[in-house]
């Protein structure tokens, strides 16, 4: 592990040098995997750099406490050296974590497509409610929500909606969102005060960047253009704006329909079709590693029931890693992190735990 540190350490200061010529921004493209690689290496470096002074700390504590005969000042010498030897484990465990193989979509925007499931109209009213769970999570973190495609029914309900979430590292929390969420709670039109159980799908794929070759051939497209459906504002409604594309090979639709121009929502049909079929991808390449998906937390199959949101308890569980905490409204509200940070520390105990057996 330390060679390993020892070669990134040079290599960040290879690129703080390069990034200090005068010329650096003569190549944007440049300039900016410079920064990117810089901003990564980072927390690596300055970790590392910690723990190499709290190893020389122990060094001089040891060398101190030999020559000293004072004993206030061994009691202080001693102090320093147990809370050096203290921070050492906890910076090689934060190491480990940090050398741990990055997921390469960590970085990425996503498009998160929410569907309603078992349950009818009580189902399609809680998949509305968690589109505006995610909204204001990502307002919260002050990412950029933008709205694709929604199936609304007339009681406040979705059947189903696709949006995107543009902002730094979306992909690496909202990637433990995918699986089956369930919700458990007595419906409005429910007279005798039942318990009905009801369930959503929530996919989260990564955006593909244009340099990543997803091909889509124009013999294997149709796009049909027509007036958008639904809620709308001026223009939205009177226009052949909205975009559906049909992608043969894999029977994909998509649908877009939010933007007023029939160009914006062809882009973003786009997009979300490139994403559809890079997720199919990856989804594939998973497969062929099931032991490795196995190992991991929030990479598992769509079907997957990963939570229950149980509304008279007033209850959300997390069954991948047997997580309860008693803040349903705060959660209906966007405060999620908690869940999410226990999936990571999860997913990168299970990486550590599989790391260490090879």
């Amino acid at each position: 592990m330390f060679d390993k540190l020892e070669d990134l350490l040079s290599r960040y200061e290879e690129i703080m040098n390069e990034l200090h010529e005068p010329t650096v921004t003569d190549n944007q493209a440049r300039f900016r995997a410079l920064m990117k690689e810089q901003s990564n290496l980072a927390p690596i470096v300055d970790a590392y750099t910690e723990y190499k002074k709290c190893k020389e700390t122990v060094d001089d504590s040891l060398a101190m406490l030999e020559a000293e005969n004072d004993e206030e000042m061994r009691e202080m010498l001693k102090e320093e050296l147990n809370d050096a030897k203290k921070r050492i484990e906890e910076l090689e465990q934060e190491l480990k974590i940090l050398l741990l193989p990055k997921d390469p979509n960590d970085d990425k925007n996503v498009i998160v497509e929410i569907r309603a499931g078992a349950g009818g109209d009580e189902a399609a009213l809680f998949a509305a409610e968690i589109y505006r769970m995610y909204v204001h999570y990502a307002e919260g973190r002050r990412w950029k929500v933008e709205t694709v495609e929604a199936e609304e029914i007339g009681i406040g309900g979705m059947k189903s909606v696709t949006f995107m979430i543009s902002g730094q590292g979306a992909y690496s929390v909202m990637k433990y969102e995918s699986g089956v969420h369930r919700v458990q709670r007595v419906p409005e039109t429910e007279s005798g005060g039942r318990i009905h159980t009801s369930t959503i799908s929530v996919a989260v794929m990564p955006e593909v960047d244009e340099d990543i070759d997803i091909k889509i051939e124009d013999k294997d497209i149709r796009i049909d253009v027509m007036r958008a459906s639904g809620n709308g504002g001026q223009c939205v409604n009177t226009t052949d704006s909205a975009v559906r594309l049909t992608h043969y090979p894999t029977g994909i639709v998509v649908y877009s329909q939010t933007e007023k121009s029939q160009l914006q929502n062809k882009e973003k049909a786009f997009a979300l079709l490139r994403a559809k079929l890079y997720d199919i991808e990856q989804q594939q390449r998973h497969d062929a590693e099931a032991e490795l998906r196995r190992s991991q937390i929030g990479t598992g199959d769509r079907s997957e029931k990963i939570r229950t949101y149980n509304f008279p308890q007033g209850r959300v569980t997390d069954h991948r890693i047997n997580l309860t905490i008693y803040k349903l409204d705060k959660v209906m509200n966007g405060d999620i992190q908690e869940i999410i940070d226990a999936c990571i520390a999860a997913d990168q105990a299970a990486k550590l735990a599989k790391m260490n057996e090879e």
